[in-house]
């Protein structure tokens, strides 16, 4: 796999996560990835104004279409 960003790996880690349930707690998946709340929350921002995750209400987040087709670029690159 090609070199990534923080949030590209934010991205494959919710995919990676949310096989189980489609939402899934941010924190979650920061913690998982060594993050800080204040950059998940960053990230998720970020990923949310970009269109490839939504927030489901909470600290839940779900993928959407586009961020479910750049992890399948990212997964061929």
């Amino acid at each position: 796999m090609a070199r990534t960003t923080k949030e590209e790996r934010f991205l494959l880690k919710l995919f990676e996560m949310a096989k189980d349930s489609d939402l899934v707690d941010r924190y979650t998946i920061g913690s998982a990835m060594g993050q800080k709340s204040r950059g998940v929350d960053t990230i998720v921002n970020q990923l949310a104004q970009a269109n490839f995750v939504k927030k489901a209400g909470g600290d839940h987040i779900c993928l959407t279409q586009n961020g479910l087709d750049l992890i399948d670029r990212l997964k061929n690159a």
